[in-house]
């Protein structure tokens, strides 16, 4: 039974619904195959598949059974937001398992007891739980989010394979979203395996194929715009159009086909275009909106092709980012001025021991980047006179084309060296949401932690997915041309702040045997990369949801530019946000009492 809490159509189970999950359970049971592997994009019904392969063993196969998720956390989570409604709901699982209690070890969050069985839920992060038991049947859920090592063990997936070596009929299973090209885990699993793949029928001419997404159409609306809604999936052999409508319909008489048959294991691949919950126009919409910048593509290739990102490359030239520079709009007095598409400005300091190196970042309309200036506080870091130096520097207030003055909204300090200086710096200062950060290594943590003040100076500290932040910057500083994304560097900056920018690569790296990625340094110094992933995390800091936050700024932009040339007749037109002017000089400069535009940033 599907739980209301866990599922948009809650009620008894139904295959017919997505017919393409059938075949997968069946090969559970399928003594031919020991290893079954699933690479799948979401919202296919992968979850609620695995729900019911556990729930079919304990009750008609009882056995101790191994649930692995990528992290403790998360085999909680699922522990009390799955397993427990559907106990609850199910009526032949109702009763046989035993609820947790505190003055029993029988049954807990993540060990579960039944009549011939038990249920252990663990994190890959946890070796322990991986070597605890025997286990007949394991099931290794979202493989491409585990750690490389299970502490110092090795790879979690072959610590949960061993526990099933006494078992002559053992079954090993895994399920996974890809991720990127040559670390991805279930990729290679599904290249080992018979490869099956869900070909459906042409309802025109009955030639069966796999959905692809280039086979999908849509045309423009009246205003030149790509219109989602009338997408259709055009047949490759005779070219016949097929819509949303019709899929309940070749779904039913769709068939597994292996690309090698005979293999020992047994592989599914499965993506977005076949879910019978997600319409063909959301998909396009998703991509339409995507595609606008590497990581938001690189996610959409991911959960809804469920197919690997392959990276466009692992460095990027320094001399390529230099030759970008352009003249920024400027004042009388030949001051710099913000380009009319910026509608926040974040910093990033980074900490040496005899200097405080600053970027200051305007940002715009998805999340296009503007350097303002990178600046240098000299002196030893250790004397308080240093830090009331970048006090300074961080209070100043930038002029914008439009007139207006724009203050720094978010600063983000590494804490990672004079840790005790940075929280003494940042302490007093929190009203201007100047933060202290740390860096935390791993590929898939989040760009921004939850911060926490558990530290000494009882301080906001924030973590900082920096692996993360690092792919994002050198994604953005490959985007070629101007709007989402792209980042714009005045002239003046010299070749040494971009060579310090692209100063690390990523390279491939063997933990405990398992390929892995790596940060590489190629010179000694990266501050200016350091300052602008601070930047960038300060900039995440101001709202959960940022494309959004810029896109009404933008919004309130286009309109202050508009009042700005109703009250100036005769005078040129402010540019446009999304098209930074690159003239030498800019607008007169008017003086505007208030403004919906600077109302907004108030509370930054």
């Amino acid at each position: 039974m599907l739980s209301p809490e866990n599922c948009p159509e809650p009620g008894q189970w139904s295959t017919a619904r997505a017919p393409y999950q059938r075949e997968i359970m069946d090969a559970i049971n399928d003594a031919l195959h020991e290893e079954v592997v699933v690479m799948c994009s979401a919202q296919v019904g992968k979850t609620e598949g695995a729900n019911n392969i556990i729930g079919y063993f304990i009750d008609q196969d009882p056995c101790p059974i191994l649930y692995v998720l990528a992290t403790v956390e998360m085999a909680q989570d699922w522990s009390k937001e799955r397993l427990a409604p559907m106990l609850r709901d199910t009526p032949c699982l109702r009763g046989k398992v035993r609820e947790a209690r505190a003055t029993s070890d029988n049954s807990t969050l993540l060990h579960k007891t039944f009549p011939g069985g038990h249920l252990s839920v663990v994190g890959a992060n946890a070796p322990s739980g991986l070597a605890a038991r025997p286990i007949r049947v394991v099931i290794c859920d979202e493989v491409d989010r585990y750690p490389a090592s299970a502490g110092h063990e090795g790879d979690p997936v072959n610590l949960a394979f061993a526990r099933t070596k006494n078992f002559w009929n053992r079954k090993k299973i895994l399920f996974s979203t890809p991720t990127i090209k040559g670390i991805s885990r279930i990729e290679p699993a599904y290249e080992a395996s018979d490869k099956r793949r869900f070909y459906v029928p042409c309802l025109h001419c009955g030639h069966f194929q796999v959905l692809r997404f280039p086979q999908m159409k849509w045309d423009k609306n009246a205003a030149g715009e790509y219109d989602p809604k009338t997408v259709r999936y055009i047949c490759e052999k005779c070219e016949a159009p097929m819509t949303d409508a019709d899929k309940t319909k070749f779904l039913r008489r769709g068939e597994w086909r292996a690309e090698v048959p005979g293999a020992d294991v047994a592989g599914f691949h499965i993506n977005e275009l076949y879910s019978p919950w997600v319409r063909w126009s959301d998909i396009v919409k998703g991509f339409l909106e995507s595609k606008k910048r590497p990581e938001t593509l690189k996610t959409w290739v991911n959960q809804t092709l469920g197919e690997t990102w392959e990276q466009e490359g692992d460095s990027i030239e320094s001399e390529e980012v230099y030759k970008r520079c352009e003249d920024y709009p400027k004042n009388a007095e030949g001051a710099r001025l913000a380009p009319a598409g910026v509608c926040v400005i974040t910093a990033g300091v980074d900490v040496q021991e005899n200097r405080l190196e600053v970027e200051f970042v305007g940002w715009g309309a998805g999340e296009e980047s503007w350097s303002m200036e990178y600046a240098f506080v000299a002196g030893d870091t250790a004397q308080p006179a240093t830090w009331d130096q970048l006090d300074l520097l961080l209070s100043r207030r930038f002029e914008h084309v439009l007139g207006t003055t724009l203050q720094v909204a978010a600063v983000f300090v590494d804490s990672g060296f004079r840790t005790a200086d940075v929280y003494r710096f940042v302490k007093p200062r929190r009203d201007r949401r100047v933060w202290a950060s740390k860096g935390i290594a791993g590929w898939g943590r989040p760009l921004l932690g939850r911060p926490s003040s558990n530290n000494r100076a009882r301080i906001m500290l924030w973590p900082l997915g920096v692996d993360s932040l690092k792919e994002t910057i050198y994604a953005r500083l490959n985007v070629k041309g101007e709007g989402p994304g792209f980042c714009h560097f005045p002239r003046g900056y010299d070749h040494e702040f971009f060579a310090q920018l692209t100063a690390e690569r990523i390279v491939r790296v063997y933990r405990h045997g398992f390929p892995g990625r790596s940060w590489e340094k190629m010179r000694a110094r990266n501050e200016a990369l350091d300052c602008r992933v601070l930047a960038y995390a300060a900039l995440i800091s101001l709202s959960h949801d940022v494309p959004h936050l810029l896109a009404r700024l933008a919004a309130e932009n286009t309109q202050l530019a508009a009042t700005i040339k109703a009250e100036v007749p005769g005078k040129p037109a402010v540019p446009a946000p999304a098209t930074p002017t690159a003239a030498s000089g800019g607008p007169p400069r008017i003086k505007i009492k208030k403004s919906a535009w600077l109302a907004g940033l108030k509370r930054f």
